[in-house]
Order: structure tokens, then C-alpha cells, then sequence
């Protein structure tokens, strides 16, 4: 697609170029033969109203040696003869043959007659004697003044309009081809069995469609897959009784052949469903792994979490407001882990402040990690380091921290923590840094304070905005 893209631009842009520059040449061409003629009229003109007044050789001839290119030998003057025994005058440099200068005298208007190394302008004029001709010498030189620049100059802006189409359309190409490359690349991953694989949701629309219809697919692999190492294993978990029974009816036996082959049979069949169940437990701990790997989409489980929250908040009058959670936003956590810290979040929300405050979730996706804002325009938290401890927390109505720890722990496994400050609402605001997987964030470096200044910043043009 890339190289067609190119061939595409590179055979478009070509034809304009030639479309135009063939043309504009020609008229540069003809612009310059105009421009020598014209000049050679104008030196022409410069003669004739010496010979409307006199025809006197002298005179003439030094007309002609003031002339713009007289000295050079290019102007010549023909003179027809006086009475019956005058002869014509020959004045300055001569070239054109005689039959042109006397077919320009008797045509009466200008004439254009090829000499050795050029051609030479006719122009008539009259006077006292008859018709006198002005004959102006234009070199092929003068003909073609500044065409080759021109030429030159047109070539270059035709071949920098080619390169610069060929680059844009390369541009174009890999900003097509690149993502549906990492959606192939992707799709072989996961069927070499790399359940942690995602794609990231860009390029054009449509390929941003594929990758997310893709990373819903590979998440729903992943929780089939789950659900199937579950059941294998709760299956396994099941056949235990039984065993139980069988190896205990069996030491009941006695001591025959048969006694002993059930004996070893049950033997054999307890060792097998105790691998089942290894395998069962070490593959669902692998799909785990692959699965926080793999991360989630952050804006959809907020969506999905505050439709439930919602329906209590419309209970009691509480107002909800979320921003940011518009647009895929993917964390490096998996997904009913995120979803166990929101709700812990917005727990601690109903069950400590009264009913009709509000509260808001905002989602900030910063270059190096995403930042999750809880707030409330409850009472506040009155120990916010407290907070953040399993068991701890202050009662009342003001907004506390219970269960928090749960969301500290999620923020630090992927290099991220969690801050508790006053909120634009008056109330709490719990802050959760999730840093992203290729660029693990540390609280305290320069790049996270300036996003906390930033958001900070931010959070202050809000509250003056809302006041």
C-alpha cells in the first residue's frame, strides 16, 4: 500500500509538472523572442525621425554611431538614390540580402530576414527620395536571453514538487500502513498464544476501529480462557470426594490380585487429578499475568462503574459529573482490579458524606501516566496519610479513606501512587497516578511534579471558573 501510495503521487504530480512547465517554457521561449524584437523596433525608431529630416550621409552616420548598439555594427541604414543620377547610400553595417531590403520598401511595414548568426529587422521609413530602410542585426544570442535560466529554474520547481509529493505521500502511506502492521503482527501473537498482546488505538479511523474491536476480542479470549481453567479446575476439585471414597473401599478389599490393581488404579487416577489441578491452577495464574499485562481500557470501566454508582446517586440527589472518560484511555492493570478500586472509591463517597453531595470522576491521560481524580464536596479527610492504611480512618461524616489501601496497592504495581488533597468541591479529592507500562513513572522526579503543578493549575482555573 505504501509503494502504491508513492507510485500514485509520483505519476500524478509528474503529469502536472508537465502539463505546466511544458507550456510556461514555450512562453518563456517566445517571451524572449518577442523581448529582442521589440528592443531591435525601439533602436530602429531611434533612427527614424533623423532621416524624416535629413538624408544627409554625415549626418546619418552619426545618428547611427549614437544609437544604443550602433558602435557594435548592428544597425545599417539603406538609403534609395536622389534624382535621376543619384546613387543609394549604404550607411553603418549591412547584412540582410538586397532582394529583403527592397521587398521591405516596397511592403511598407516591418520584415524579419534570417542572416548568418542571427536575423536581421526591416523596418521601412519614409523620406524625401522614396522609401529608406533601417535594418537592425538581432543575434541568435538576443533570442534566447535567459530562457536556459528559466528553463533551469522551472526544472528544479517541477522536481521539488515531485520529491515533496513522493514524501507526503510515504508520509501518508506508513501513517496507513504501520498500524494495520502491528494489528497483523498482533493478531499472529495471539494465536502463538501471547494472551498479553494489545494494539494501540491509532492511525486512521478505521484502523483505530479494527485495533479496538481486536483488543476486545483478546480480552474476551482471556476471560474465556479463565472461565474454562476455573471449571477445569473446580471439576477437578469435585472428583476429590469420590477419590476419597474409592481409595477407602478399596483398602477395604482385602489382600487379592483384584484388591490391589483398584487400589493402584485409584492411586493412579489421585495422581492424575492432582496434575490436572496444577495445571489448571498454573494456567490460570498465567491468564492473570497476561491479563494485567494486557491492561484495560480505563475510560470504559469508569463508564461502566459509574452507570451503576449512578442509579444510588440519583436516589439520593446526589450530583455526578465525569470528564475525560470520552476517549479510550488504556492502564496497565487489568480490569476487575480497576474496577475493585473505583468501587472502593466511590464506596468510601456514600458512606461518608451525607446524601446529596456531589461528586465528580475526571480522567487526565498524560504522557507518561494516567491520572484518575475522585472528589467530593463532602467534609474532607482530617488525616490523609491515615487514610491510605488498611483499618484506618476517621468516622463521621467527613470524607474518609477506608479501604484505600487497595488503590494504593493497584497505583504502585505499576509505578504510580496515590495522593489525597482538597478537592475544587470543597470536599476530598483522591488522586490515583497510574503510570504506564513503557514508562514507569517514580513519585518525586521532575516530570511528575510538573504534572502535579499542571493539574494543580488546572484544578484552580476550575474553581475560579465554577465561582
Amino acid at each position: 500500500m505504501r509503494w502504491a501510495l508513492v507510485k500514485v503521487a509520483l505519476a500524478v504530480t509528474t503529469m502536472v509538472v508537465v502539463a505546466f512547465a511544458v507550456p510556461l517554457g514555450l512562453v518563456v521561449k517566445e517571451l524572449a523572442r518577442d523581448r529582442a524584437y521589440s528592443n531591435a523596433e525601439r533602436q530602429a525608431a531611434t533612427i527614424g525621425p533623423v532621416l524624416a529630416i535629413t538624408t544627409d550621409r554625415p549626418q546619418l552616420e552619426r545618428a547611427v554611431a549614437s544609437a544604443e548598439t550602433g558602435r557594435g555594427g548592428r544597425i545599417g541604414v539603406h538609403v534609395p538614390a536622389s534624382g535621376k543620377n543619384g546613387k543609394p547610400a549604404e550607411i553603418g553595417s549591412r547584412r540582410a540580402a538586397q532582394k529583403d531590403v527592397e521587398a521591405a520598401a516596397e511592403l511598407g511595414r516591418a520584415s524579419i530576414s534570417p542572416v548568418t548568426g542571427g536575423s536581421s529587422l526591416l523596418q521601412p521609413t519614409a523620406v524625401a527620395s522614396g522609401i529608406a530602410v533601417v535594418e537592425v542585426f538581432v543575434p541568435d544570442a538576443a533570442l534566447t536571453n535567459g530562457v536556459t535560466t528559466s528553463w533551469v529554474v522551472l526544472a528544479g520547481v517541477g522536481l521539488a514538487l515531485v520529491i515533496g509529493s513522493v514524501a507526503v505521500a510515504d508520509r501518508l502511506g506508513t501513517r496507513m500502513v504501520r498500524p494495520a502492521e502491528r494489528l497483523a503482527g498482533a493478531a499472529h501473537d495471539l494465536g502463538k498464544g501471547k494472551l498479553g498482546v494489545r494494539v494501540p488505538e491509532d492511525g486512521p479511523k478505521e484502523l483505530r476501529s479494527a485495533a479496538s474491536a481486536f483488543n476486545s476480542m483478546a480480552d474476551q479470549v482471556v476471560q474465556l480462557l479463565a472461565n474454562e481453567r476455573e471449571l477445569a479446575a473446580d471439576l477437578s476439585h469435585r472428583l476429590r470426594t469420590p477419590l476419597t471414597v474409592l481409595r477407602l473401599n478399596a483398602a477395604s478389599l482385602g489382600d487379592t490380585s483384584a484388591a490391589e490393581q483398584t487400589r493402584a488404579a485409584v492411586e493412579q487416577l489421585e495422581r492424575e487429578v492432582d496434575q490436572i489441578i496444577r495445571t489448571a491452577r498454573e494456567q490460570k495464574a498465567q491468564t492473570r499475568q497476561a491479563a494485567a499485562a494486557a491492561g484495560c481500557d480505563a475510560a470504559e470501566v469508569i463508564r461502566e462503574r459509574m452507570g451503576f454508582w449512578s442509579a444510588l446517586a440519583e436516589d439520593e440527589g446526589r450530583t455526578v459529573r465525569i470528564a475525560g472518560a470520552d476517549h479510550p484511555v488504556r492502564v496497565p492493570v487489568a480490569r476487575p482490579e480497576l474496577a475493585v478500586a473505583l468501587d472502593a472509591m466511590l464506596g468510601n463517597v456514600f458512606r461518608h458524606t451525607p446524601e446529596g453531595t456531589a461528586f465528580a470522576v475526571d480522567v487526565h491521560n498524560a504522557e507518561e501516566a494516567v491520572i484518575v481524580l475522585v472528589s467530593d464536596a463532602g467534609g474532607g479527610i482530617a488525616d490523609p496519610d491515615a487514610a491510605l492504611l488498611r483499618g484506618h480512618g476517621g468516622g463521621g461524616d467527613g470524607s474518609t479513606g477506608l479501604g484505600l489501601d487497595i488503590v494504593r496497592r493497584l497505583a504502585e504495581s505499576t509505578g504510580g501512587d496515590v495522593r489525597i488533597g482538597r478537592s475544587v468541591l470543597g470536599g476530598t479529592e483522591v488522586r490515583v497516578w497510574l503510570a504506564l507500562d513503557d514508562r514507569r513513572a517514580r513519585p518525586g522526579t521532575r516530570r511528575g511534579h510538573r504534572l502535579r503543578r499542571t493539574l494543580g493549575g488546572r484544578r484552580r482555573r476550575t474553581a475560579r471558573t465554577g465561582s
